[in-house]
């Protein structure tokens, strides 16, 4: 364990990774743009691997390699953006005949605190650890966000005043709500691959509430290990197709489940919460109410 955590090299300020790459300092201290077409004096992938203190937001063209991102490797099969929060760690193969066309946009935590974005930024699921799947642009997404980007750079680069930081959040906002715009497209574009997810996702729920089985209720996270995405990936794959997130859908079965036994047996309401997984049927009575407006016994009376 204690060699595996010498090999993580943790950098503190956007500042340590120019000092890593060999850079200049950056201009300011929270925000900086690399221009990976800059060749590093420092070869990143003999420092085994990285966990950042910030926020890196990452465009590559024609990416050649594997970056991989917590346990597994990042697909950038014909995509261009990465997403990657703080404080999780990323390692990269050898650099040896990478195409080095792009940038990556790092910026600390502490250069939103103070806004509305310090809270909000918990909200955009493409920066979940889990995500592995590069943002696909079009060309003209691409020109949008290489558009925000340069004013971001241009904004940096500009004398500092009092209106700085304030211009520099404002257009990363706007960054990370194109991105927002772009991501659920991708869903839809790849209508196809999801719906076979979507139906793949109520095979394994069916298999779950079946009335022969004894398995516990299934958590967002366990049915999305079991399709191999992230749990954020699914919620937002589901809702874009459904409307509802994956703990909607679980409640959503449940209650249709709850209803069936119900009405087709005489089992207590607490043999029937048992049944379904829960450990207390009080929690399976309130979630009953709280979906239908009826407890279970009130239920199963209108159909007596």
């Amino acid at each position: 364990m204690k060699n595996k955590e010498q090999n993580i090299k943790k950098l503190n300020s956007v500042a340590a990774l120019h000092s890593l790459m060999g850079l200049n300092s950056p201009l300011n201290p929270l925000i900086t743009v690399i221009d990976h077409s800059i060749k590093s004096n420092t070869n990143q992938s003999q420092n085994g691997k990285l966990l950042f203190d910030f926020y890196n937001i990452t465009l590559k063209r024609s990416f050649k390699g594997i970056l991989k991102y917590g346990k597994n490797e990042y697909d950038f099969d014909d995509g261009t953006m990465s997403f990657i929060a703080p404080n999780q760690i990323i390692s990269v193969d050898s650099e040896e005949n990478r195409n080095s066309d792009g940038w990556s946009l790092l910026f600390h935590p502490d250069l939103i605190r103070q806004y509305p974005l310090g809270k909000a930024i918990k909200n955009y699921g493409y920066f979940s650890y889990e995500v592995n799947e590069a943002l696909h642009l079009s060309d003209e997404e691409e020109k949008i966000i290489e558009a925000i980007v340069q004013n971001i750079q241009t904004e940096i680069s500009s004398r500092l005043d009092n209106f700085s930081q304030d211009v520099i959040v404002s257009n990363l906002e706007l960054l990370l709500n194109y991105c927002n715009r772009f991501y659920s497209r991708q869903f839809i574009t790849r209508k196809m691959a999801t719906t076979d997810l979507l139906s793949n996702f109520e095979n394994i729920l069916d298999k779950h509430f079946n009335l022969d089985s004894d398995l516990p209720i299934p958590t967002v996270e366990k049915l999305a290990n079991e399709l191999h995405v992230s749990s954020s990936y699914l919620s937002d794959m589901l809702r874009s197709l459904t409307g509802q997130n994956t703990q909607q859908h679980i409640h959503e079965k449940l209650i249709e489940k709850a209803k069936e036994i119900l009405t087709t047996t005489n089992l207590t309401v607490s043999e029937i919460a048992y049944q379904l997984g829960f450990e207390y049927p009080q929690s399976f009575s309130k979630l009953f109410k709280n979906k239908t407006n009826l407890t279970p016994m009130e239920y199963r009376q209108t159909f007596n």
